[in-house]
């Protein structure tokens, strides 16, 4: 896969997703739970770029898909319209930012166990719009360049370690990470609608720089 792609795996993360990484380790049990979030994690996305691979290699059957490096390719045509459909959703965030408020099923987040927990991982990846605009970015560019499934395991271990630096960072400093994890947990409640205008301009920018 090309390195390019790849800090793509940053934007899967940012916004409601990383927030449920850091409410998780605040809780009672964070190591057991947490653990369980990163398997739904990994689930979703091995499933969703299989699946975005999937649809990618049948549409490059029917239509020829290009090479990465030529903007007019049909591959990167694609590409192109995902972008769009992120600089709109910026744009909403914007407009509605002085009504933006975290979804409810956060806050449940502090009561979860790990089956709560796994579940959430899950469909925090499949269900978020964004996500699922990286991960048909990176099926489509694994189909221009004849990679299989494989060829993404780089993205999808970069983004479960994104998930789980949280954790990392609970285990490792113990006490100061107990005191800052629950501020930055509300910092970033607060300002959830500015976290997700800059995934999507992350996203747009990587995509029009890796192209």
């Amino acid at each position: 896969m090309s390195t390019a792609v790849l800090p793509l795996a940053v934007t899967m993360l940012a916004g409601p997703q990383i927030i449920s990484a850091i409410i998780l380790v605040t809780t009672p049990r964070p190591v057991r739970t947490s653990l369980a979030f990163l398997v739904g994690v990994a689930a979703a996305v091995c499933v969703g770029v299989g699946v975005a691979l999937g649809l990618a290699h049948l549409l490059g059957s029917a239509v020829d898909l290009g090479a990465t490096g030529n903007r007019g390719s049909v591959g990167n045509i694609i590409k192109y319209v995902l972008i769009g459909l992120l600089v709109l959703a910026a744009l909403r965030n914007w407009r509605n930012r002085a009504d933006a408020e975290p979804p409810k099923w956060l806050t449940s987040l502090m009561t979860s166990g790990a089956g709560r927990a796994l579940t959430i991982g899950f469909l925090v990846i499949l269900l978020m719009p964004s996500d699922v605009v990286v991960m048909l970015t990176v099926g489509v560019h694994l189909a221009q360049g004849s990679a299989g499934f494989v060829g993404a395991l780089p993205f999808i271990a970069l983004t479960v370690l994104i998930a789980a630096l949280p954790l990392l960072c609970r285990l490792l400093f113990r006490r100061r990470a107990a005191v800052l994890m629950p501020r930055l947990r509300d910092w970033m409640n607060g300002h959830s609608w500015l976290i997700n205008i800059v995934v999507c301009l992350v996203f747009v920018a990587l995509i029009a720089s890796g192209g």
